[in-house]
This record gives structure tokens, C-alpha cells and sequence, in this order.
């Protein structure tokens, strides 16, 4: 009869350390978090589509190159086309991080009244 006593009891202690951590984590000024889970994940959804369409962008991108390459006649075209190729690159990279900091710093951002 004591051994079920006890396992009741941790279980139910085991079960209670979530909503502990919880509250725990409020108290301590992370205030309620209960609301931010689905704009999390919106954000990181939107995050993530982000991504994607970046790395697609870029795919066509180096097929474009490849195809540019292939068909050039001499070695000052073909370093036209790497230099092109590499600028536009950065420039695409540095408009992504921006894009995804500013995504970011919005999804991350207290809202006003809450």
C-alpha cells in the first residue's frame, strides 16, 4: 500500500515541475508567456518562408551563371561573369540578413500594452 502512495506522489510531482518551471520563469520578469507561443511560431513560419525563397533565388542564380559560363567565348568574359556573379551575391546576402534581422527584431519585440 506505501509504494503506491509514493508513486502517486511522484507523479504527481512529476507532472506539477512544468507548470513550476512556469511560474518560476514569471516570477522572475519573463511575465506571462502564454500568448507568445503562436506568434513564435508565426514568426518563425514567416522566418523560414523567408529562407526558403532566398535559397531558391539563389539556385536560379547559380543555373543562370552555370549557363552563362558555358557559353562564353574567352577568359575576360568568364571573369566578367564570375565578378558579376560573386557582387550580386553579396548584395542578395547582405539584403537577406537585413530582411531576416529586421524579422527578427519585430518578432522578438515587447508589444505595446501587453
Amino acid at each position: 500500500m506505501a509504494d503506491k502512495s509514493q508513486t502517486e506522489d511522484s507523479e504527481k510531482s512529476a507532472k506539477a515541475e512544468p507548470v513550476d518551471a512556469m511560474a518560476q520563469l514569471q516570477e522572475a520578469g519573463f511575465g506571462n508567456m502564454m500568448g507568445m507561443g503562436t506568434a513564435w511560431i508565426e514568426a518563425f513560419s514567416d522566418m523560414s518562408a523567408e529562407v526558403l525563397g532566398f535559397v531558391a533565388d539563389r539556385i536560379k542564380e547559380d543555373v543562370k551563371t552555370q549557363h552563362e559560363i558555358l557559353h562564353c567565348k574567352d577568359p575576360s568574359e568568364l571573369q566578367h561573369i564570375q565578378s558579376q556573379f560573386m557582387q550580386k551575391a553579396m548584395d542578395q546576402y547582405r539584403e537577406e540578413t537585413g530582411k531576416l534581422v529586421d524579422m527578427s527584431t519585430k518578432a522578438f519585440a515587447p508589444k505595446a500594452g501587453k
